[in-house]
């Protein structure tokens, strides 16, 4: 018996028969009751490892908002979440079917055992006492299903660990050998670090961070070094690479644990977006935001999962899996945040169209960081010069960075510059190195940099680009540089130079307070507005200052001016004899900058239409600015009747009378003086408690917030994979790489989980050799 017990392969395997078997993953189990296989049809050497998973998953219990009704002899029966708390161990609800099954019945139920719970599912919810039939007495099939899980989950009453009788010394030498491989695990996925080496034999100079960490851990502690390695018996070292990424698995579910936790049963938003991997994988990030028990909005990432179509339908279909492995609900989403895509905010067949059908409250937002980014595009694309003027200084970049050599003289010449100027101070953070920085395709923010540093490095980069047309190996090298130097040396190089930097200098301001995780929309939607308002201002105003700059600039570096009272010059060749009637100052103030200022202005409300929406001219309202100047119980109200989900009938009867007692309450109150927007408002209730005073405007307040502005946080999520799966990782599987991301990404509860959750969890995952 022993020896056969110690015959059974520790891989997971699954086929229907029992003599073929093939490789399955745990974490890839259907969560939802009505798309599992029977037990039955799993090989008998992988039955008790899926019996764990399912057990340390507990049961599938979504948290629907309200489930579907269904007619009985025309009364109106559904499922109620109140059976969850009263057969909470075993009872489980399928949403695709809605129906109710044991958890416990199929894992273990009886040959010809027949129940609606264990095969068809129940949906009989006029019938609430078949439940309790269900449980029977003692010797019911579902008690001693019951108790075989009890038993199963015991590890150390089994048989197999009755034959593996552990000494004390044994059990603690165990333990120190996981904890160490677990202390060990976290650190790496803090830092996003790779477990494994190239070559991890015995004689290879490096095995891996992993392995040598372990290794430099038992020679600073005796005890350590002991127990590890070569000191650690031959079946139980706790250094393999199916060991390390069960240990990971864990971290990553006790994060997610503490996600979940922090969310309750609450209303939540759903960010997504899709990316290519390293391996040319395409992953869907998806990350929630919600508002935590303090009133802080919070944006928490949740898992990446790798679609093979990036279709509406493909999508659609991944999340409803993952919220099924979560146990979550698409009726508790209240607002969806996409990009521009059409897969995702179509109006018909997008992502955004198919959960609005299921979940009309479900409001979508697009992204407002990509539309910002689409007004700078759209004014590049239409207007000929603005476009001209960025593609000349993309080939700048291109020539400039095109070898090290160009890229040294650029520094050397910095360096001479820095030396000459007795009145430069110099150290950590004063006057570094400075190089022509890359604008980035998707962040429009990022050519603000750009045009900075190419004024501040202005006379170096033409020296560089002296130094390509005298020196340069080719002669499309040389014309390139001696065509981009002659443009550089003109007015209106440097006239286009200036204007552009003042213009993203001044939408840069709002593109980086949108990429905050709890940017509140009423507050996004009021920086729009001052943005667009800022920009007005500069157009009435700021041609007279930005002359002035771009006269003093060419003064500095000798570039030839023109007299503003001359008659303007057409300077293409073909016009340039053809009289214009109009002087330099008209050509360059009416039908450059007003031009340019009218169609950003323009292109920025077209963009942001969302502030014209009513749904958030109900929820301004709620704003505390100006001592809740814009307060209006009517337009709250009209805001409760848009979330029909929220309010039930009774409760929209009672906030009438609420936001008038609540109105009356804060306004007197100091504590709720100067405030910014409805985020400070949602703390400062939680903090002087009048959320639980007024709960159904604290509601109003939650939704308001949980309404998404950006998707920054899944573009962060997506710089983390690159950093987590790289070049040198391109093989990680799929589970292996999510769970190290959902580790790196959210450290803040990656160093809150404590490592004896994490032992244990992985003692229960499948059947160990050696036991805690």
């Amino acid at each position: 018996m022993e020896k056969y017990y110690q015959s059974i392969p520790s891989n997971i395997e699954s086929s229907s028969s029992n003599t073929k078997s093939t490789k399955i993953d745990l974490n890839d189990l259907p969560s939802d009751p009505f798309e599992r296989k029977p037990i039955s049809s799993y090989h008998p050497t992988q039955k008790d490892d899926i019996r764990r998973a399912y057990l340390s998953k507990g049961p599938c219990q979504p948290k629907v908002k309200e489930f579907p009704q269904r007619d009985f002899s025309g009364k109106a029966r559904r499922f109620k979440k109140e059976w969850f708390q009263k057969y909470g161990n075993w009872l489980e609800y399928s949403v695709k079917a809605d129906k109710a099954y044991c958890l416990y019945c199929y894992l273990f139920s009886e040959i010809g055992q027949k129940d609606a719970f264990v095969s068809k599912g129940f949906n009989n919810w006029n019938m609430v006492q078949r439940f309790d039939t269900h449980v029977g007495d003692n010797n019911s099939c579902h008690n001693k299903a019951r108790k075989k899980a009890e038993n199963l989950v015991k590890e150390n009453r089994s048989i197999h660990a009755a034959f593996e009788r552990q000494t004390e010394k044994q059990k603690k030498e165990y333990r120190l050998r996981l904890s160490t491989s677990v202390k060990l695990t976290k650190a790496l996925l803090n830092g996003g670090l790779p477990f494994r080496g190239h070559d991890e034999s015995e004689t290879s100079l490096y095995r891996g961070h992993f392995l040598e960490l372990l290794k430099v851990m038992g020679e600073i502690n005796e005890e350590i070094g002991k127990v590890t390695l070569n000191n650690a018996p031959k079946n139980s070292q706790m250094t393999a690479p199916a060991i390390q990424k069960d240990i990971c698995y864990c971290f990553a579910q006790e994060v997610l644990k503490m996600i979940f936790e922090e969310l309750g049963d609450d209303v939540f938003s759903i960010l997504v977006d899709e990316s290519r991997d390293v391996s040319k994988k395409e992953q869907m990030a998806v990350v929630l935001r919600y508002v935590d028990k303090l009133g802080f909005v919070k944006e928490r990432f949740i898992g990446l999962v790798h679609v093979k179509e990036t279709t509406a339908l493909s999508l659609k279909h991944a999340i409803d899996e993952l919220f099924a492995h979560y146990n979550l609900s698409l009726d508790r989403v209240r607002g969806q945040g996409y990009d521009g895509a059409s897969n995702m905010s179509g109006e018909f067949n997008g992502l955004k169209a198919l959960i609005l059908k299921e979940n009309p409250s479900a409001y979508f937002v697009h992204c407002f960081a990509h539309q910002l980014q689409l007004v700078i595009v759209a004014l590049a694309s239409k207007h000929s010069e603005v476009f001209k003027f960025f593609e000349e200084i993309s080939n700048l970049l291109n020539v400039v960075g095109a070898s090290c050599k160009r890229i040294d003289l650029g520094r050397e010449k910095q360096r001479a510059k820095l030396d000459l100027d007795t009145g430069v101070e110099t150290g950590r953070g004063k006057n570094q190195e400075l190089s022509l920085a890359r604008a980035g395709d998707t962040r429009w923010g990022s050519h603000e940099k750009t045009l900075l540093r190419l004024i501040e490095l202005y006379p170096i980069i033409i020296e560089v680009l002296e130094y390509v047309e005298t020196s340069g190996s080719d002669g499309a090298s040389k014309s390139q540089a001696d065509g981009l130097q002659v443009y550089m040396e003109t007015f209106n190089f440097i006239y286009y130079l200036h204007l552009m930097k003042n213009i993203l200098g001044i939408t840069n301001k709002l593109s980086e307070a949108l990429q905050r995780k709890d940017q509140d929309i009423l507050n996004a939607v009021g920086m729009v507005k001052s943005t667009k308002k800022e920009l007005q201002t500069y157009r009435l105003d700021g041609f007279k200052s930005l002359l002035e700059d771009v006269i003093s600039f060419c003064g500095k570096y000798e570039i030839e001016t023109v007299n503003m009272e001359d008659e303007y010059v057409d300077p293409r060749p073909r016009h340039r004899r053809r009289k214009t009637n109009i002087t330099n100052r008209h050509h360059y103030e009416v039908n450059i900058f007003n031009t340019i200022m009218d169609m950003q202005i323009q292109e920025l409300g077209n963009r942001f239409n969302e502030v014209t929406t009513e749904l958030l001219t109900f929820m301004n309202s709620l704003s505390p600015c100006r001592n809740f100047s814009a307060f209006n119980i009517q337009n709250l109200l009209k805001l409760a009747e848009m979330y029909p989900n929220d309010f039930d009938f009774d409760e929209k009867d009672k906030l009438k009378y609420e936001l008038g007692n609540y109105i009356a309450n804060v306004k007197d109150d100091t504590r709720f003086v100067d405030m910014n927007g409805v985020s400070d408002l949602a703390k400062t209730m939680v903090e002087t408690r009048k959320h639980i005073d007024y709960p159904l405007v604290y509601r109003l307040l939650k939704l308001a917030l949980v309404l998404p502005v950006a998707t920054a946080s899944v573009e962060r999520s997506f710089s983390s994979m690159k950093h987590v799966k790289t070049d040198l990782r391109n093989r990680m599987g799929d589970g292996y790489t999510n769970d190290s991301c959902i580790c790196y990404i959210e450290k803040e509860f990656l160093q809150k989980v404590s490592e004896e959750d994490v032992m244990q969890r992985f003692q229960k995952m499948k059947t160990r050799r050696e036991q805690l």
